[in-house]
């Protein structure tokens, strides 16, 4: 059973035609991951039980000629900090080592009812804050493709299962580009919904205001079939939209003749060599496609790294607030008082980046500073959004960059956070202004590394981005 080929049609088709049964894929899936993760450390957890159980429930559907579902019996990795009842949930940090959540993510849920099989837990810098998964208090994820190589950040070890063929597909998180630029990196397909698309019960928050749950795939199809799972209004999350969710396979059909692609200019300058040329080739493929390719602006951009990185850590310092000590964090013993215990408990628990983080966003929400900081990065944020908004007045995708670069090497900028910060230039404007963004591999550099193209539409508006992409994919068969 050669598990890194297959796509979720032909596991379909192969549990219909009882090539395998969905027990005997998540035993062999499971095998295969725990041999191959030593190469990457991109899973923290398996989960064989609970596999099992699922691909066995799977089985019994099939043997009654029922329909498995949408994903019936495809081994699928969640990253860690998307809640699995039962099952160890770290959010890649000293603090959760041993936590157990008491619920599963509404997205889990969803992924479960639709057939699918959890096999295990993937890797991810601390809370989700990083941008090259080496933020991990279970050390650094490597990329597949270069084990001396970053995958990315912060969904790295969903990147990673992916590309290294250990699951079929998977669920990562994005606040500033936190699934497409790992897909970038590692050579795979990933996908950042519109705010509100999926339902964030049981993603632990990171920045509320930006946070979204997207798969990762080897193709679009794959995750366009993802997305309609887990996609949908939720009552447990009042954020969720009540948007109606389209059968988005049906606009695969290959088909961008008149379609009208925006190139923002802002987002072409400072880029390596190497990773514009591949992007400059996808965007001759997109015309010779048919479609209308024209030169537009997005000037706010310029104020996009300064915008994010004040929101995003201003609300990551509220939503950690949480982690004290004295609910479900591991505790430090020595203090002698509560307030010593908080200190010790989040001084020895936090990673540099999430101090970091804490620091920035209490200071720019504390007094004298709010409306200087705060107040004026959310006026920024709109300005952004309405650049979007004016651009797809005129257009109906935008094509971009991911990331000015490939996957560089691990330590590489781990001491430069302005360094690692820039490396999401591309991606935070996405997230700030909530619309669905995807990755889909362009080509590889001379080095044989992956580069992504980006595809942005507006609210809503993911069958045109499938439908970009699936189109691109098929025309250069990557």
């Amino acid at each position: 059973m050669d598990i890194p080929s297959l796509s979720i049609d032909s596991l379909r088709e192969g549990l219909r035609s009882h090539n395998f049964s969905a027990v005997e894929l998540a035993t062999a899936a499971l095998g295969h991951a725990e041999k191959e993760n030593p190469a990457t450390n991109a899973y923290l957890s398996f989960c064989p039980e609970r596999a099992l159980d699922a691909a066995r429930r799977v089985d019994e559907k099939i043997a009654r000629g029922e329909d498995p579902g949408p994903l019936g019996g495809v081994p699928v990795a969640v990253k860690d900090v998307i809640l699995t009842k039962g099952v160890r949930t770290t959010c890649g940090s000293k603090l959760l080592a041993n936590y157990i959540p008491p619920y599963d993510a509404t997205a889990v849920i969803r992924l479960e009812q639709a057939g699918g099989v959890i096999i295990g837990k993937t890797n991810c810098d601390e809370f989700a804050m990083g941008s090259s998964n080496e933020n991990s208090a279970f050390g650094p994820v490597r990329n597949p493709v270069d084990t001396d190589r970053v995958p990315g950040g912060s969904s790295g070890g969903s990147a990673a299962v992916v590309a290294q063929g250990t699951a079929v597909v998977s669920l990562g998180s994005d606040t500033g580009g936190s699934i497409r630029q790992p897909a970038s990196f590692c050579g795979v397909v990933g996908v950042t919904p519109t705010y509100g698309r999926v339902s964030r019960y049981g993603l632990t928050a990171f920045a509320s205001s930006l946070d979204h749950i997207g798969p990762l795939a080897r193709n679009v199809r794959d995750s366009a079939r993802l997305l309609a799972v887990i996609a949908g209004r939720d009552e447990m999350d009042s954020t969720s939209a009540f948007a109606p969710v389209p059968d988005y396979e049906t606009a695969l059909d290959g088909d961008i003749r008149g379609l009208r692609i925006g190139l923002p200019k802002e987002y072409f300058q400072g880029l390596a060599s190497e990773t514009g040329d591949l992007i400059a080739r996808g965007v001759n493929v997109l015309k010779s496609l048919g479609a209308e390719v024209r030169e537009i602006s997005l000037p706010a951009t310029e104020y996009a790294i300064a915008c994010y990185y004040i929101i995003c850590t201003a609300e990551a310092s509220s939503n950690l607030a949480r982690y004290d000590g004295v609910r479900y964090t591991s505790r430090a013993d020595s203090a002698e008082s509560l307030t010593g215990m908080y200190r010790s408990t989040r001084g020895e628990g936090f990673g540099a980046e999430c101090k970091r983080r804490i620091m920035l966003g209490t200071y720019v929400l504390s007094a004298g500073y709010y409306d200087a900081y705060y107040l004026k990065a959310q006026k920024v944020r709109a300005l952004i959004a309405r650049d979007f908004e004016n651009a797809f007045g005129h257009v109906d995708a935008i094509v971009a960059p991911v990331s000015p670069f490939p996957a560089f090497k691990i330590g590489e900028k781990i001491n430069d956070p302005l360094a690692m910060y820039l490396s999401d230039i591309y991606t935070i404007t996405g997230d700030l202004a909530g619309i669905p963004c995807m990755s889909v591999p362009c080509g590889r550099t001379g080095a044989g590394l992956p580069v992504g193209m980006q595809i942005l539409t507006k609210h809503f508006a993911e069958a045109t981005m499938f439908r970009v992409a699936h189109a691109f994919e098929s025309a250069r068969d990557f």
